[in-house]
């Protein structure tokens, strides 16, 4: 059972898609192809997987429901019930570790606060460096899945200014999810009672502190150097100009009406040396400006989600990753294990390798945990460490619904065909 470092647990392909795939795939032999009979029974059996997934994953929605409520600061109509200061503590110590067991289930990667840290030092070729205030937070966590290149657009004084593409390593997926304490950074009206939760897509790797409140922009060390030399030039050029001269007759003349070459000689210098360290802090707070109006914009298009849909999306993406381990496991051990079965190592090196061959897809196929659904639905059986699975109508029988919800979905199912046709 090959483990790779470098893949992730999650299977990027829809349900409806990874039905049709295999369906219609032929095997490592000739002659394995699903008869026309076959399939209609396998998309039945598909069908019933996915219906009696998303009936356990409906109870847990309704946990989440009731553990955020008291949390939305987008909530309607708001709990009756407040809840007192040791209740609302041991209810977010709830909520964020519910959380953090939905993002696993939906196979996104934690970050802790030593990885968030390593991960956001520096800024990529777009972004700029931010500084996070972490004692701002009651709690925070960040959570990550996928990675890839996306492209964004420089002007580089080295290329003439000419407008060129740059590859950033990117997140596919961050989650965020935040309560904030009284802070500064915040101001007077800062919601210090709800918690918060966002969904992006494609952040820049170095650039995941722009997804958190009250960042600050750091002032690039260019431009910090050039406004210290001017303050240093200054204080230089004062202590040395008031050492020279004789201060008492100097200071006595420039303050009581001495002549205006003294006046000059003291304090034009000055002057220019301040214009410039006021151009460049002048200058980094209209770069400030520009960034933060371009954050906006981008975050606008990046953003997927917010509080409570957050969490439904992510369920229902959890869900969908659960059927698709099901059926994965299922159908490879239905149709190519035999009466024999195969072995856990076995079944996974099989899907991962076919699922690399036949759809460009590396993951790392998650075995324990799909075999495990595939036992507690009785539609394997474990023979010392091999597994094997029930023919297709022993399986569908013991997937299906009651009579009363199989008729109900039926009726669903006839009129959505019928609207949609």
């Amino acid at each position: 059972m090959a483990e790779y470092a470098d893949r992730e647990h999650y299977i990027p392909v829809r349900v409806s898609d990874l039905t049709d795939y295999l369906a219609g795939e032929s095997g490592p032999a000739a002659g394995q192809r699903l008869t026309p009979d076959e399939q209609a029974r396998f998309r039945r059996f598909a069908r019933s997987v996915t219906l009696h997934v998303h009936a356990l994953y409906h109870a847990e929605l309704r946990a989440l429901e009731d553990s955020y409520a008291s949390f939305d600061p987008d909530a309607d109509p708001k709990p009756l019930k407040k809840l007192d200061p040791a209740g609302a503590t041991a209810a977010q110590a709830k909520l964020f570790a519910t959380f953090t067991h939905l993002m696993g289930r939906a196979n996104y990667t934690h970050l802790s606060r030593a990885e968030l840290e390593k991960v956001m030092e520096g800024s990529s070729e777009w972004g700029i460096d931010m500084d996070i205030p972490w004692d701002a937070f009651a709690q925070v966590e960040v959570f990550i899945r996928g990675k890839g290149l996306s492209r964004r657009y420089r002007r580089n004084w080295r290329n003439w200014f000419k407008r060129e593409e740059v590859k950033v390593p990117t997140f596919n997926r961050v989650a965020v999810i935040f309560k904030q304490k009284e802070h500064k950074r915040f101001g007077p009206d800062a919601d210090t009672e709800s918690v918060f939760l966002k969904l992006f897509k494609d952040i820049p790797q170095m650039d995941v502190e722009m997804l958190l409140p009250g960042g600050r922009i750091k002032m690039p060390w260019l431009d910090r150097l050039k406004l210290g030399g001017s303050l240093s030039s200054t204080v230089g050029y004062v202590g040395w100009k008031l050492n020279s001269m004789s201060v008492g007759s100097t200071v006595t003349a420039a303050l009581f009406g001495g002549t205006t070459a003294a006046l000059v000689a003291l304090y034009t210098p000055i002057a220019l040396v301040l214009g410039y360290g006021y151009r460049t802090w002048y200058g980094f707070q209209v770069s400030k400006q520009t960034y933060s109006l371009q954050l906006t914009q981008s975050l606008y298009y990046q953003n997927l989600d917010n509080n409570a849909g957050v969490m439904y999306r992510l369920l229902d993406e959890a869900e969908e990753q659960e059927s698709r381990e099901t059926l994965l496991s299922y159908f490879y051990l239905w149709r190519y294990a035999g009466d024999r079965g195969w072995t856990a190592a076995e079944l996974d090196d099989y899907v991962e390798l076919d699922l690399e061959r036949r759809l460009k897809l590396e993951v790392d196929f998650e075995i324990e945990d799909a075999l495990r659904k595939l036992e507690a639905g009785g539609i394997v059986e474990k023979i010392g460490d091999r597994y094997r699975a029930v023919p297709l109508e022993t399986a569908q029988e013991r997937l299906d619904p009651t009579p009363v919800l199989r008729a109900l979905v039926q009726v669903r199912h006839e009129f959505w065909h019928n609207t949609i046709l």
